[in-house]
């Protein structure tokens, strides 16, 4: 079943209360969105990370946002009760690229995490 609406809550609450401590580099909340296991993975603009305790080493070694962000066409789609991906569009104030994001959650015994993640940006058309 897609579309559950309790979980749809649930995930875009979560996923903007990331995107919030992303921007104010909030970096122990922004890593306890993610699951704490080593086969949680993120890919990033120019980088990865394999495991939660190097998604945590970058969030430490990485500078606070010095720039705003807004982001567009943001969808959340659940499949069941304990399945969501969230996938948005952003723009930033000090690039003219285009940015992608997504997000694969999956409620645990702990709660919502963020198993798998990608961040990239492109040039504009």
């Amino acid at each position: 079943m897609t579309g559950d609406p309790q979980a749809l809550a649930e995930v875009t609450a979560l996923f903007e209360a990331y995107e919030a401590a992303f921007m104010r580099h909030d970096v122990e909340a922004v890593n306890a969105f993610f699951w704490n296991d080593p086969a949680a993975t993120r890919y990033g603009i120019a980088d990865r990370q394999h495991g939660h305790a190097e998604i945590a080493a970058f969030r430490a070694a990485s500078a606070a946002p010095d720039f705003e962000r807004r982001l567009l066409d943001t969808r959340i789609t659940t499949f069941g009760p304990d399945f969501a991906v969230a996938l948005t569009q952003f723009v930033r104030s000090d690039t003219l690229k285009r940015g992608f994001q997504s997000q694969t959650w999956v409620r645990l015994p702990d709660g919502w995490r963020i198993v798998a993640a990608h961040v990239s940006m492109i040039d504009p058309p």
